[in-house]
């Protein structure tokens, strides 16, 4: 079973790797033939990327919540390690850079880096990034059956991705500062 786990986690992997490789193929392509539209194609990446990683964030404490009530070594907990391990290499990571490459080349090529508000998302999304390193951790210690998290921690921080995700909207859109 083991052998096999790490066969799906390395096509996993490698779907992950070749997906950001046609992302960056198709961005180069953009660049040439859409000449000043680029920056919106861009941005358009950018919100599709937030979208995936946001989705792989609120689903995954979700997962933790029903992981911590399977026995240790039971299938039901061996399928949530294999559905966990999947959505963190296959969406939530490969997303979450996508994210962060592209929206630093719009936070640079937009605003210069500059603006208050732009400040304060990019430390609401390193908060996220945080908790997404957070996530990848608890991955790693369930796929070892060593989860010391109750369902209700699972419950309440299944909350903070939707509340980050809340300020950082908001800072996008209305600006406040």
């Amino acid at each position: 079973m083991t052998a096999e786990i790490q066969s799906s986690g390395r096509k996993a992997a490698l779907r992950a790797v070749v997906s950001l490789l046609v992302l960056a193929v198709s961005a180069a392509l953009f660049f040439l033939f859409v000449g000043e539209d680029f920056y919106q194609w861009v941005k358009a990446f950018h919100v599709i990327a937030i979208i995936a990683w946001m989705a792989g964030m609120l689903y995954l404490p979700r997962l933790f919540v029903y992981h911590t009530n399977a026995r240790p070594g039971s299938a039901e907990s061996e399928t949530f390690k294999v559905m966990e391990r999947r959505l963190l290499r296959a969406i939530i990571n490969p997303a979450m850079i996508t994210t962060w490459v592209l929206g630093l080349w719009l936070a640079w090529r937009g605003f210069g880096f500059s603006g208050g508000w732009l400040y304060a998302k990019i430390a609401a999304v390193i908060a996220l990034s945080a908790l997404h390193g957070y996530f990848a951790r608890t991955v790693r210690l369930f796929s070892e059956d060593r989860n010391i998290r109750s369902t209700r921690h699972w419950r309440m921080v299944n909350e903070v991705p939707t509340l980050l995700m809340i300020v950082i909207v908001i800072l996008v859109i209305v600006k406040p500062f």
